[in-house]
């Protein structure tokens, strides 16, 4: 009988240790940091919906200058930066050693991982720098940065069909997100079995809406960004901020940039949802 390789072993042991207790610790953790930024955002778009939002924008930068303010604000700063950091984490264990669920060890799945991964490491070193006092750092203008990076493909060997592409993808990857949300596929997510009634119906109501508000808005900026690459417009693409005040420019006014803004702040609900009950 063969005894298994000191690799075998160690990877085994590696297995067990991505979906053991501690990174499922830290994953949970950042489900409550990415709760924290989507109930601000909500609560933002909220206040600029019926005011000028107290000069706060309705993006990233806007919630980590809100926090900031708060009382003890840096150390919420660094709690919230570690908490992401450790979201970024738990997705590097998925690249690895794939995901929950039976088609979690898939290419695409891990391929998935890899750039949430990436995402979440962007972010929580951002806010980590913001809190040790690089206030350009995680806090400017999403519009602004969004609009410069435009510009500067733009000026690219075809350039415009890359911004297109890209805003066409962010458009797909929005509709994708609300069409999840509608079909309820975070039930394959969820320990949904060990909820009780109400609970289950609370979770259905701030997955659908949360989840459908978030596709909307990425759908809306990627269709933003394929008109600033049409009309070689770089000022015509909008980051966050810019793409939620645009809501409240259409016929149903402010009503519905205040639905969106609900929408996000039951998306932060739904994050918290997913740091109670999802499978690790």
């Amino acid at each position: 009988m063969r005894l298994p390789s000191a690799a075998t072993r160690g990877k085994s042991k590696a297995r067990r240790a991505a979906k053991g207790r501690g990174v499922a610790a830290v994953a949970r953790a950042g489900f409550i940091g990415r709760g924290v930024l989507y109930l601000l955002v909500g609560a933002l778009a909220l206040r600029i919906a019926f005011s000028d939002g107290g000069g706060r924008q309705a993006d990233r930068g806007g919630a980590l200058a809100e926090l900031a303010d708060k009382p003890f604000g840096n150390v919420l700063l660094w709690m919230l930066g570690i908490a992401l950091a450790g979201m970024a984490l738990w997705r590097l264990s998925e690249v690895f050693f794939g995901q929950a669920g039976p088609d979690g060890d898939t290419a695409g799945k891990r391929a998935l991982a890899g750039g949430r991964c990436l995402f979440y490491s962007f972010v929580a070193y951002s806010i980590l720098a913001y809190a040790t006092g690089d206030k350009g750092s995680g806090s400017g203008s999403s519009d602004r940065q969004t609009q410069d990076a435009t510009a500067k493909v733009l000026d690219w060997p075809g350039g415009k069909w890359i911004v297109a592409a890209a805003g066409a993808g962010v458009i797909v990857a929005g509709l994708w997100i609300a069409g999840r949300a509608l079909l309820r596929k975070f039930h394959d997510k969820l320990r949904m079995g060990e909820m009780s009634r109400r609970v289950r119906r609370g979770v259905d109501f701030v997955g659908i809406t949360g989840g459908t508000a978030r596709g909307v808005v990425f759908a809306v900026a990627g269709g933003f960004a394929v008109t600033a690459a049409l009309r070689h417009k770089p000022g015509e693409a909008k980051g966050i901020d810019n793409t939620l005040r645009s809501f409240a420019d259409t016929a149903a006014g402010p009503w519905l940039l205040a639905l969106i803004a609900a929408g996000l702040a039951a998306f932060g609900l739904f994050s918290w949802a997913n740091a109670r009950w999802r499978k690790f």
